[in-house]
């Protein structure tokens, strides 16, 4: 069983750290997070949320742009982005 994951404040701002970058491989016609000697495919939702990791907004202002585009509701995407958010820092690809 697995620990459940610690909480971030909503008002955490999330950035990524030196040598992480988010870029669009033409190769792959898709969008990854590069990182020292490793590389993702992301998702749908984890790009939308990535696409806005700028290390300004902060957690909360991430996901109230995103409910807006998707007109959904902000508490529900900042519930989602604190579990990727918590999942990529795990693996050092975020510093939030």
């Amino acid at each position: 069983m697995t620990s459940p994951a610690p909480a971030l404040a909503d008002d955490a701002v999330p950035k990524l750290p030196r040598g992480v970058r988010l870029s669009y491989d033409e190769a792959r016609q898709r969008w990854l997070l590069l990182a020292p000697e490793r590389l993702y495919e992301l998702n749908d939702v984890a790009l939308a949320v990535l696409k806005l990791v700028d290390g300004r907004r902060s957690l909360a202002a991430i996901a109230g742009e995103l409910a807006q585009t998707y007109n959904a509701d902000a508490a529900v995407i900042l519930a989602d982005a604190k579990e990727l958010v918590h999942g990529l820092a795990q693996k050092r690809l975020i510093e939030a």
